[in-house]
């Protein structure tokens, strides 16, 4: 675990060379079409309102003023280049920002104050860190692979896709965690349940498993035999329940009982900017606010005031241009950084964003999400989606039910995206029955007839 104090690249040449699917940590940041991002993932999520603060100024004094919370609810600063990198690590040092090393382990953003948790799984992440970290060069692990340790609660990571999930489950009076591969909590491989002190060596064997096969494997490289005959005589027996229910939106007042009332909040389109950033948390500290939790789906949460500041919190980040309400339509739009930010888009992601704000708010109903994509690499949302819209170099592709990879059902150019997006709300506001939402209305008109609207009319 460290404090930022790491190696970094001497020339952009070097951060370049970075492996694309690698995480662009402060070690190894990522060239994108702004310059380089680093992403950091503080220690639990958990960051002081004057350590959010310290950040936001270091992206405003050595970046492009441009911070995101992405999907998984980790930070990133965007717009640096090779010779300020190290300026934000000493100011994220400074600031006494923890970052752990290595794998990814990652936990619900309230764990330890969610009344609706199982077990505070914290500790058993901790312990998992320390083991790994014992285990040092022995262990050679992907970039990206992920450990999820979920206490369950109202903001459980049920929906995060994980190579290995630890969900707590109570048996009895004990504690146990069910162990399951590569995916949701809902689509993982179940293996079996284990008891608490079993978790870390059964880890760590499959951990190992991993290195034998190579650097690059995942959870969904392992077969899942071998995996279950690392785990203790008898474990792979015990019946499997994962997460059935949706975790709480984050988006909103939230009343924890005795830990008090908490805000959840979203950037809107993910970004805010570093000054807007700071504005907001000088007034939520001068109501109370004393810390903050970054959060799945862009957001964070802010924690310590008052129930009575909770609405004039929330008011003030409406002003700066965050998300407040669950019935935000802004809350159902993924995007990429787009080609402001990235040098493979396509489109302006944003700003096509707020176009679909403004010209078909009716289609953003919180029955489905719309995908906005630069390109047809789909970052900012890998799976389907109702609607994707991809940037292409003659205009934007429509994929109706299917990700961004997936081949176009229509395309307009850019002098016809407003008139097509109003033939699409149209032809649903039209051919909806009375309480039908717009993903079942397109649903029932079909990929035809919806691609055919948005083409021509």
């Amino acid at each position: 675990m460290t404090s930022c104090a790491m190696p970094i690249p001497e020339t952009a040449d070097a951060a370049a060379s970075m492996r694309r699917g690698a995480c662009p940590s402060l070690a190894a940041p990522m060239p994108t079409g702004d310059g380089l991002l680093v992403r950091l993932r503080p220690l639990g999520g958990s960051l002081t309102l004057s350590q959010f603060s310290a950040v936001a100024e270091a992206a405003r004094r050595f970046g492009n003023g441009i911070l995101e919370v992405t999907a998984r609810g980790n930070l990133q600063v965007r717009g640096l280049t090779a010779s300020t990198v190290p300026g934000l690590a000493e100011a994220i040092g400074e600031a006494a920002i923890t970052v752990p090393d290595g794998v990814a382990i990652e936990t619900p953003p309230l764990a330890g104050i969610d009344p609706e948790e199982i077990a505070d799984p914290r500790i058993l992440a901790a312990a998992l860190r320390e083991a790994i970290a014992a285990r040092g060069a022995a262990l050679k692990l992907a970039p990206k692979l992920a450990i999820i340790v979920d206490g369950g609660g109202r903001f459980h990571l049920g929906d995060t896709i994980a190579d290995l999930r630890l969900q707590a489950v109570e048996r009895g009076d004990e504690v146990w965690w069910h162990l399951s591969l590569a995916g949701t909590a809902a689509t993982a491989k179940p293996i079996c349940a284990l008891r608490t002190e079993a978790v870390v060596p059964v880890v760590i064997r499959i951990l190992e498993a991993l290195t034998d096969i190579g650097p690059a494997a995942r959870g969904r490289d392992l077969d899942m035999d071998v995996v279950q005959a690392l785990c203790p005589p008898g474990a792979e027996s015990v019946g499997i329940a994962p997460t059935s229910t949706l975790a709480s939106p984050v988006v909103g007042m939230h009343d924890l009982g005795p830990a008090g009332t908490v805000l959840g909040l979203g950037l809107a389109y993910a970004q805010i900017d570093a000054v807007s950033l700071i504005a907001f948390l000088r007034q939520a500290g001068e109501l109370g606010a004393r810390e903050t939790r970054l959060a799945p789906g862009h957001g964070f949460f802010v924690l310590g005031f008052e129930s009575e500041a909770a609405g004039m919190v929330q008011r003030l980040a409406l002003v700066q241009g965050l998300r407040i309400a669950a019935d935000d339509p802004r809350n159902h739009i993924a995007t990429c950084a787009g080609s402001t930010g990235c040098a493979s888009a396509w489109m302006d992601t944003k700003a096509m964003a707020r176009l679909w704000v403004e010209t078909v708010p009716d289609l953003l109903d919180g029955s489905l999400t719309v995908h906005l994509s630069g390109c047809v690499k789909g970052c900012a949302r890998p799976k389907a989606s109702a609607l994707t819209l991809v940037g292409a170099p003659s205009g934007y592709a429509l994929v109706v039910n299917g990700a961004a990879k997936d081949g176009a059902n229509a395309y307009t150019d850019e002098n016809g995206m407003k008139s097509a997006l109003e033939r699409l709300a149209g032809l649903v506001r039209e051919n909806k029955d009375a309480g039908e939402s717009a993903r079942s209305c397109l649903t029932r008109l079909g990929a035809a007839r919806v691609s055919a609207a948005f083409e021509q009319g």
